[in-house]
C-alpha cells in the first residue's frame, strides 16, 4: 500500500510517499520511497521546489498562481499511484477528536475553521482539493488533525476562566502540534523501554512554533497551546501568552486593529521581535555569542518561558518520569537542554553534558543517576500521519 503524506505549513510544505505492509506498522519509519518539499517564503511570488527520488534530486522554481499550480508537478512526480492520501491539517475544532477520511462535510468544517488557523487550514484545504483534481476524486483522503491528541483533556484544562457562554461558541483550548506530541511520546517510551501508559511525560516540540504537553499513561492532559496556536511559549516570531491587557491598551491608546495586532503578535515577536535579528534561533546564538545584549535578552526569555511553562505542566501531572526535546530547537541546542536541566535540578534531573552536546537523536541524554530522563527525539510527523492513514484502512473505515 502506497501512502502519500502532504505536511503544509505556512510557507513550506513537505510531501512524502511510504510503502506499507498489512502487517502492523513500526513505530520508526522506513525511508519513503519519495518526497518533495515546496518553500514559498524565501523569494515573493516564487517556489522552490526540490523532488528526490531515491538517489535522484531534482530543482526547480516555478511562480505561484495557486497552490494547484505549484502541486501539480510535485504530484505528477510521483514513481507511483498513491492509495491513500494523508494530510496534516493544523485545527479541528471540537468536531473531531481523531483523523478522519475526508469527505464533502469534513471539508466543509475544515473551511469553518479557517478563522482560528488562518495560516494553515486555508493552505490544507487547498492540498486537499489538488490532491482530488490531480489525482483523481476517487483517491481515499484522510485528515490527520494537530488537536486530534489533545481531545483527551479534561474541562478543568480547556476552559478559559471568562464567561460561560465562550465554551458554549468554541472558545476553549484545544492545543496544537498534537501530531507531534503523540509521535515523540511514543517514541520516547520505546527508547527508555518503558510502556508508554507508564509514564509521566512532558514533551518539548521546540521548533519556530513550539509548544508542551503533559502526557500521562499516553494521553495528554495539558498543553500550552490554546485556542490558537498563538498562546503559550515564546516562539520564533510569535509572542506566545502576552498579558491581555497590552492588547487592550494597543487598542483603547493607540489605535491598532486586529489586522495590526496579528501581524505584530505572530509575525513580528517572540525571538524575532526581542533579538531584532531573527526568529531563527541559529542566528540568536550567533549574535549571543558575539556579544550582541538584545539576542542575550531573547535566549534568556526563551529559557525563562519555557522553564516556566515546563513547571505548570510538572503540577499538572504531580511528578515526572521523563522530559522529552524535539523539533528543530529542542533537538539541535544543547545550551538550551542544559540550561532547563538546570532549572529543575531540584528534582534530582541531571544531564550527561558529553551526550548532551552532541545533540543525538532518539537518546537519552541524563545521567544514569538522574532522578528524570531526559530525551531527544527527532519527531517524525510525517511517518505518524501515515500510520493514521494505516489505521483507519485496517479498521474498514477508508
Amino acid at each position: 500500500m502506497l501512502v502519500l503524506v502532504l505536511n503544509g505549513g505556512s510557507s513550506t510544505l513537505k510531501a512524502v510517499m511510504y510503502e506499507l505492509g498489512a502487517a502492523a506498522t513500526p513505530l520508526r519509519p522506513p525511508e519513503p520511497a519519495w518526497d518533495a518539499r515546496v518553500e514559498w517564503g524565501r523569494q515573493p511570488g516564487i517556489a522552490e521546489i526540490r523532488i528526490r527520488t531515491g538517489g535522484d534530486i531534482r530543482n526547480k522554481s516555478l511562480p505561484i498562481p495557486s497552490q494547484e499550480a505549484v502541486l501539480r508537478p510535485v504530484l505528477e512526480s510521483l514513481p507511483g499511484r498513491p492509495d491513500i492520501a494523508g494530510h496534516r491539517v493544523v485545527h479541528g475544532g471540537k468536531a473531531f477528536r481523531e483523523s478522519a477520511r475526508i469527505t464533502q462535510e469534513v471539508k466543509r468544517e475544515i473551511g469553518r475553521l479557517v478563522q482560528y488557523a488562518p495560516e494553515h487550514n486555508r493552505l490544507e484545504l487547498e492540498a486537499i482539493e489538488a490532491v482530488e483534481n490531480i489525482l483523481g476524486a476517487n483517491l481515499p483522503q484522510v485528515a490527520v488533525f494537530d488537536t486530534a491528541f489533545h481531545a483527551t483533556l479534561a474541562p478543568a484544562a480547556y476552559t478559559y476562566p471568562g464567561p460561560r457562554s465562550w465554551l458554549d461558541e468554541g472558545l476553549r483550548r484545544y492545543g496544537f502540534h498534537g501530531i507531534s506530541h503523540q509521535y515523540t511520546s511514543r517514541r520516547a517510551a520505546e527508547i527508555l523501554g518503558r510502556p508508554v501508559e507508564s509514564l509521566r511525560m512532558i514533551t518539548c516540540h521546540l521548533g519556530n512554533g513550539a509548544s508542551l504537553a503533559a502526557v500521562a499513561g499516553g494521553r495528554s492532559v495539558d498543553t500550552t497551546m490554546g485556542f490558537t496556536p498563538l498562546a503559550g511559549l515564546m516562539m520564533g516570531t510569535r509572542s506566545g501568552s502576552v498579558d491581555p491587557g497590552i492588547v487592550i491598551h494597543l487598542v483603547r491608546n493607540c489605535g491598532y486593529r486586529a489586522d495590526e495586532l496579528d501581524r505584530i503578535l505572530n509575525k513580528q515577536s517572540g525571538l524575532r521581535g526581542l533579538s531584532q535579528i531573527s526568529g531563527d534561533m541559529r542566528d540568536v546564538l550567533t549574535a549571543m555569542s558575539a556579544g550582541n545584549e538584545d539576542a542575550l535578552l531573547a535566549f534568556d526569555v526563551y529559557v525563562h518561558r519555557l522553564a516556566q511553562e515546563i513547571g505548570s505542566m510538572l503540577a499538572t501531572l504531580g511528578g515526572l518520569d521523563a522530559l522529552v526535546f524535539t523539533a528543530g530547537i529542542g533537538e539541535n541546542t544543547p545550551l538550551l537542554r542544559t540550561r532547563v536541566a538546570a532549572r529543575f535540578a531540584f528534582l534530582g534531573l541531571k544531564l550527561d553534558e558529553s551526550v548532551n552536546q552532541q545533540s543525538p537523536a532518539d537518546t537519552e541524554i541524563s545521567a544514569p543517576d538522574s532522578a528524570v530522563r531526559v530525551v531527544v527525539v527527532h519527531t517524525e510527523e510525517d511517518w505518524e500521519i501515515a500510520r493514521e492513514c494505516h489505521r483507519l484502512n485496517a479498521q474498514g473505515l477508508l
